[in-house]
């Protein structure tokens, strides 16, 4: 059985499981000629789809399917019956070109050429088979030869004499066959016999076998132990002769290192006794630095008593000068406390003379309108002279709405106490009292009180004096 390159994708699948309609070969002829390359022509149908590993092979066909060919030639039929078992019998194969559009009706139509070096050489019958890559046949073609175009196919006819003389002759070939069945079986008996007894020796010789495997493996286990130790005996003499070399240059070197060690222990007991001297020198020097030291110490306890009355009076410093910051907060404080008064009493003098201008102009109206002269009221209006400007500098001829009490002179007000606060001369309370006092409106004859809104009123009550 020839093979080309590389083996195609084969199985075991049994031919009762394989599908031989989904490819249809056609134009297979009877025979081909030997020498010549051969064309194999198929067609997918409708559900088989091709895939890159499938192939197409040529198989051999058994006898009986030869006699079938000749007495029932079909080439559009559809053979699925075949003289192979399995899918690894082939003779040869192609592989299978995939077609670009399988939608496309020309790509079901495709063909390969098998070369004449691989077919084969005898008059066998064969037929095409489509194999996939899982090894499974798609389809089978007719029967087939290789052999030259001269030769035709043979028709038997005989007649209803050669007949008889056939079955006559086929029945005595059954009692043959009978006879030769019955010899068989006892053959065959004496064939299982010596199947039996030779069973029973093969057993006793693979016995004996295995114990002789063992006994060797033992041997040879044995022989590979003892040549095993014999090596690390080698190797371990190997090893202490090397050793024994080494020690012996170990020993030479350390004799030349203890003759050193020797010269330099000389020298380190010469360096010890120069040591000593040092150390004795080194000794009085420390108790010179120890006495320095002392009076060091000394000196600077005296330091740490001068630092701690230096720092005692910085502390008494800070405090003084805490206490001196919160004395000058204080005064500041005071002091602006002073600047609001002063300025709220600028303003109330402000406030004041403006309404002493308005309040003369009133007076000089209301007097020219009862036909009164300033001379001939019952009281004297304290001119600038007498103290009236004392009270308020701002009035020129004093204050017309206001009672004797307003006309007191200011040294008195300044020294009556603030019946709320208990605080000599003016407070916020006695500022307060001096604002309502200006929005009131005082009769100057009967000393009554009207508010600044009803001014009218206090007109008419004034005018109602005159009558």
């Amino acid at each position: 059985m020839e093979k080309t390159i590389e083996d195609p994708p084969t199985s075991a699948v049994l031919l009762d499981h394989c599908h031989f309609s989904q490819v249809i070969f056609n134009s297979v002829e009877k025979f081909y000629i030997p020498g010549g390359d051969v064309t194999c022509r198929y067609t997918f149908t409708q559900h088989f789809i091709p895939r890159q590993k499938d192939w197409i092979g040529i198989f051999r066909c058994s006898l009986n399917w030869t006699i079938q060919l000749l007495i029932t030639p079909d080439t559009g039929s559809i053979w699925h019956q075949v003289g192979w078992k399995t899918v690894r019998e082939y003779y040869t194969f192609m592989w299978v070109t995939l077609p670009i559009d399988l939608n496309n009706k020309s790509a079901k139509q495709q063909e390969v050429q098998f070369k004449a070096y691989y077919l084969p050489k005898d008059d066998e019958y064969y037929q095409f088979c489509y194999v996939d890559q899982d090894g499974v046949v798609r389809g089978a073609s007719i029967p087939f030869q290789f052999r030259p175009e001269n030769e035709e196919d043979i028709l038997v006819v005989t007649t209803q004499g050669e007949v008889e003389e056939i079955e006559q002759h086929n029945k005595e070939l059954c009692k043959e066959n009978q006879v030769l069945k019955d010899s068989c079986v006892s053959l065959q008996k004496q064939n299982s016999d010596m199947q039996a007894e030779l069973q029973k020796k093969q057993e006793e010789l693979e016995t004996l076998q295995s114990i002789n495997k063992k006994l060797e493996l033992k041997v040879k286990e044995q022989k590979d132990y003892w040549e095993t130790e014999l090596l690390q005996l080698k190797e371990q003499n190997q090893k202490m002769s090397s050793e024994n070399e080494k020690m012996g240059i170990r020993v030479d070197q350390l004799q030349a290192q203890l003759s050193t060690q020797e010269k330099e222990m000389e020298k380190l007991v010469q360096g010890d006794q120069d040591k000593t001297e040092q150390l004795e020198h080194l000794k009085k020097e420390n108790g010179h630095l120890f006495l320095s030291l002392t009076e060091q110490r000394k000196d600077q306890k005296k330091l740490e008593q001068t630092v701690e009355e230096m720092k005692q009076n910085e502390t008494t410093a800070m405090k003084k000068q805490q206490e001196l910051m919160d004395e000058n907060f204080d005064l500041s404080r005071r002091l602006s406390e002073k600047k609001m008064i002063c300025n709220a009493l600028q303003r109330e003098k402000e406030r004041l003379e403006g309404e002493n201008d308005l309040l003369k102009r009133e007076n000089s109206r209301l007097l020219s309108y009862m036909g009164l002269d300033f001379n001939s009221l019952p009281y004297q209006v304290p001119t600038s002279d007498e103290g009236g400007a004392g009270q308020n500098p701002g009035l020129v001829y004093g204050n017309p709405y206001s009672g004797i009490q307003e006309s007191s002179s200011p040294s008195q007000l300044s020294i009556k106490k603030c019946p709320i606060c208990k605080a000599d001369g003016i407070c916020d309370h006695t500022l307060e009292q001096q604002q309502m006092q200006a929005l009131c409106l005082n009769c100057p004859i009967c000393d009554k009180i009207f508010p600044a809104t009803e001014k009218q009123i206090f007109e008419d009550h004034v005018f109602c004096h005159s009558l």
